[in-house]
Formats: C-alpha cells, sequence, structure tokens
C-alpha cells in the first residue's frame, strides 16, 4: 500500500517561493501587455528572490533535518548555499535588466528563434517584441539550484540537475547581438549537457544496482557490506561524477565553457557561471562527503587529476586568449580545480574552505561580466583585449573596479580571491595534498599573467578609437559596487564569513 511522505513544506518554502515567482512570471507572459510586461517582471522577480532570502534566513535555522521521504536535506550546508544562490540571483537579475534606455533588456534579442536579419526578426521587432521571458526562465533555474544542493537523493538530484540547466540551455541562446554565435552555443550547451546528464544518470542507475537504493545513506551503509557487487560501485560513483564535472567546467568536460560564455549574453554568462558552480559543487560535496565517502580511495585520486588538469589547462590557455569573454571563461576552468582541492581534502575544513571560495567566486564573476557587459564598440559589446585599450582614461571608475575584479581573480592579497586560494589550499595541504596546493599556486601565477596583461592594456594602452562605455543604470551600479565591496570585505575581514561556513561545514545524513 502506497504511503503519502510526510513533506515539511515550511522547510521547503524559499525553494516553493521561487517556484511560484518563476509560474507567476509565465502567466505575466501570457496575459500582460507588450509594453507592460518589463515593469511587471523585474520587480516580480526581484522581490521573488528576496522573499525567499527573507524565508530563508527566518524560517531555516528551526527546520533543520530530512524531509519528503528523506530525499530532501535541509542542513546548514543546504541552508548557507541556497542562501549565497539567491544573492547571487539578485545581482544577476539586476544586471539581466539592464536596458541602456531601450524598450526592453539591451542583452537580449526579440527574436530567439530567427536569423539575424531575417524577415521573421525584422517583424518581431516592427511589432514590439520582448523577450521578459528571460526573468521566470531564471527563476524556474534558480529553483532548481536550490534543489540541486539540497538533494538527498540521485533520481531528486537529476530532476534537479534539468530543471536548473533546461532554462540555461534557452538562454544561451538569445543574445542580441553575435546571434549565430549565440545561437550556435546553446547548442553546444545542450548536446554536451544531454551527454553529460546520460552518464550522470547510467552512473545513478549502476549505484541503485549495487545499493538497492538511490538514498544517500543508503548507499553510504551499503558500502563494505555488500558482497559481489562492488564493481558496479567504482564506476557508478565516477559516472555520477561526470555529470556534475561538466556543470562545473572542469577539465577534461570543459570543452563547452569558453565557446557557451563567450556566445551567450553576457548578464547570463555571468549568472552561469556564479550560481551554476555554487549548486554543481553543493551537490558534489553532499554526493561525495554523504553518499561515497566510504569509497573515498577509489575516487580521490580521480578527483585530484581532474584538479589538477583544470588548474593547468584553465591557466595556460587563458594566456593565449584574446577575447575577454573567454578569457574569463578559462578562468573559471582554472578555479573549478582550484575548488577541487577543497573538495577532496574530506573533511570539516575542506567543506568550509569550498564554500567560502563559492562565496568570494560567486561575488567576484557577476560583477566582472557586468562590467564587460558595459564595454562597447559600434553599439555591440567590446570584448577584445585590444578594443580596452585605454579604458582607465576614458571610463577610470569602471576600469579601477575590473582591475580590482582581476586582481581578486589573481588572488592577490586584500581581496576575498587571496582568502579564498588560501582557505582550500590549506585544507588540502592538511590532508596530505601538498602537491596540489603547490601546483594551485603555480597555476595562479600564470593566470596572473594575463590579468595583468589586460590591466596594463586599459590603463597604459593608446586608447582605442570606438571603444565607448554605455551608461550603466542604478541596478548594474549597484550589482558591481556590491561584488566589488563584498570582494574587498571577504579580503580584509573574512573572519565572520569563514565562522559561517565553518558552522554549515556538516551534512545531514
Amino acid at each position: 500500500m502506497f504511503v503519502a511522505p510526510e513533506i515539511d513544506y515550511v522547510a521547503l518554502l524559499p525553494m516553493i517561493i521561487v517556484f511560484v515567482g518563476g509560474l507567476a512570471g509565465v502567466l505575466v507572459e501570457g496575459f500582460a501587455g507588450r509594453g507592460s510586461r518589463y515593469a511587471v517582471q523585474v520587480p516580480l522577480a526581484v522581490a521573488t528572490l528576496v522573499l525567499a532570502f527573507v524565508a530563508l534566513v527566518v524560517l531555516g535555522r528551526d527546520r533543520q533535518g530530512l524531509t519528503a521521504a528523506d530525499t530532501v536535506a535541509v542542513d546548514g550546508a543546504a541552508l548557507v548555499l541556497q542562501g549565497l544562490i539567491l544573492l547571487l540571483a539578485i545581482l544577476g537579475m539586476m544586471v539581466m535588466a539592464e536596458r541602456f534606455g531601450g524598450p526592453q533588456p539591451d542583452a537580449f534579442t526579440q527574436a530567439g528563434a530567427s536569423s539575424p536579419g531575417s524577415a521573421a526578426e525584422t517583424q518581431a521587432v516592427r511589432l514590439g517584441a520582448t523577450t521578459t521571458e528571460v526573468f521566470p526562465l531564471t527563476l524556474f533555474s534558480v529553483g532548481g539550484m536550490m534543489l540541486f544542493v539540497a538533494a538527498n537523493d540521485l533520481l531528486l538530484l537529476f530532476i534537479a540537475l534539468e530543471v536548473l540547466s533546461l532554462p540555461l540551455y534557452i538562454l544561451t541562446g538569445l543574445a542580441r547581438r553575435r546571434r549565430m554565435l549565440s545561437q550556435e552555443a546553446s547548442l553546444k550547451y545542450f548536446l554536451l549537457g544531454s551527454f553529460a546528464s546520460a552518464f550522470f544518470l547510467f552512473g545513478a542507475v549502476l549505484l541503485y544496482g549495487f545499493a538497492g537504493s538511490m538514498r544517500f545513506a543508503d548507499i553510504a551503509a551499503a558500502i563494505g557490506t555488500e558482497v559481489g557487487m562492488n564493481g558496479l560501485l567504482v564506476p557508478g560513483v565516477l559516472l555520477v561524477a561526470v555529470g556534475l564535472l561538466f556543470k562545473v567546467g572542469a577539465v577534461p568536460f570543459h570543452s563547452w565553457t569558453p565557446d557557451v560564455y563567450q556566445g551567450a549574453p553576457t548578464p547570463v554568462t555571468g549568472f552561469m557561471a556564479a550560481c551554476t558552480k555554487v549548486a554543481a559543487f553543493g551537490a558534489m560535496l553532499r554526493v561525495l562527503y554523504v553518499a561515497v565517502e566510504g569509497a573515498a580511495l577509489d575516487w580521490q585520486p580521480v578527483i585530484a587529476v581532474v584538479a589538477a588538469l583544470s588548474m593547468v589547462v584553465g591557466a595556460l590557455l587563458a594566456v593565449v586568449q584574446t577575447d575577454v569573454k573567454r578569457i574569463l571563461a578559462y578562468s573559471s576552468i582554472a578555479h573549478a580545480g582550484f575548488i577541487l582541492t577543497g573538495v577532496i581534502a574530506l573533511d570539516e575544513v575542506g567543506i568550509s574552505s569550498t564554500i567560502f571560495y563559492l562565496m568570494t567566486y560567486g561575488f567576484m564573476t557577476i560583477p566582472a561580466f557586468a562590467v564587460v557587459a558595459l564595454v562597447r564598440s559600434s553599439g555591440t559589446e567590446a570584448t577584445l583585449v585590444e578594443q580596452w585599450r585605454g579604458l582607465g582614461r576614458r571610463a577610470p571608475w569602471l576600469a579601477a573596479a575590473f582591475t580590482f575584479l582581476l586582481m581578486a581573480f589573481a588572488g592577490i592579497p586584500l581581496t576575498s580571491g587571496f582568502t579564498g586560494k588560501f582557505a582550500v589550499f590549506s585544507a588540502a595541504v592538511s590532508q596530505g595534498w601538498a602537491w596540489l596546493a603547490v601546483l594551485g599556486v603555480l597555476a595562479s601565477a600564470v593566470t596572473a599573467y594575463i590579468y595583468f596583461k589586460l590591466v596594463v592594456a586599459m590603463w597604459l594602452g593608446d586608447e582605442a578609437g570606438d571603444t565607448a562605455v554605455a551608461d550603466p543604470s542604478w541596478m548594474t551600479t549597484f550589482a558591481i559596487v556590491v561584488g566589488v565591496v563584498v570582494t574587498l570585505a571577504l579580503g580584509v575581514m573574512p573572519a565572520p564569513v569563514l565562522d559561517l561556513a565553518q558552522s554549515a561545514a556538516a551534512f545531514v545524513r
């Protein structure tokens, strides 16, 4: 007889609010007039995220535990990661809403499925079409991310993976300019993401065959006790890891990253780079630490090799890039390797250092891409390094903010990047992975070269004649200022946030 599971809806309220906000946004798209959709969608989306964050802070501490038949874990790690996703999503949503004085968000086309210059696109523009569906799509993706970091069951984890991914595939192909590049990036992201999801699902099936259950606690209990089924364990763990490593853009599952980061609308790139990494690493921590910690001797060496390759490949290929968005893309691959050095530490320090690094990286990334979206040439984004020459004289405050963010990416002291790298490298060294920490320091030195090259071009290069800086709205300005302030604060006074991460470094099992 079927017994309905007990569900603590109050504990799940932040996620419910986000999904309901997304559904409300869909209704707005269906019933509101074209001229009023933007004015409704932006406040609705931001208010939804703020309300979900308030609910998380007010209700989360007292509702910790397992719910929904033990498939959802509401614990310190899940709450901190969900709160981080919501805060970063608020900043990302504000950047997406930038219009530069136009009728709709400037980064997004009015006819995503049409070819540039086609009759269909001309008709869409003439009719005043909008692409304000990006706001409910983003809310659905955020809801999937929140569920992803709390999932305590492989099947629910897969569902959350698809919920967060499918809107991103669509958002990637909606760039207003360089449309063919955007559509190509969307198709590539969708196809490779589908393959990664298939690997994940195959791995989940193998783990189900091993343990007879997809619950993390049951898988953990089966390790070391099941006889004759060990041949399913390691392949299952590694195949599940493929799906998670793809989402973080780690080598050798990184090939989509530079093309998608370059082709997607720049605000979407920033949102995706920050929030998806938080969600994927949060899910990875729960899988590796809760479900398969007993098989660590089998998966730790593999993750260590992936971390090393990510740091080396990301650093070396970033040096030869000439496009700012591709530089940041390869930088994100290197940062995925840095974070993995904290993941394999396999203790509470590893969890807390990984969570702290995700905080630092997220608040560096969204404002960095917001700055990229403001630098323009002939009406479109100027992303070539050569086009950024002399930017420091044209827009000194903007160039100063971007310079500071680049210094944080490089891990310069008194920035959050330095504190984050110190935390994950210390965790790795304490557990005998000193060679990874040394490799990480060397990779950081290599990536610093391209960052300083860009800084020199901005401040000392001759001005590029056709490059200008658009006037941002208060929303984009707010996102950049908050990112810079948080990056500075986490570098100068990291103790409160480190304490928060340390208090969340435990999973409900």
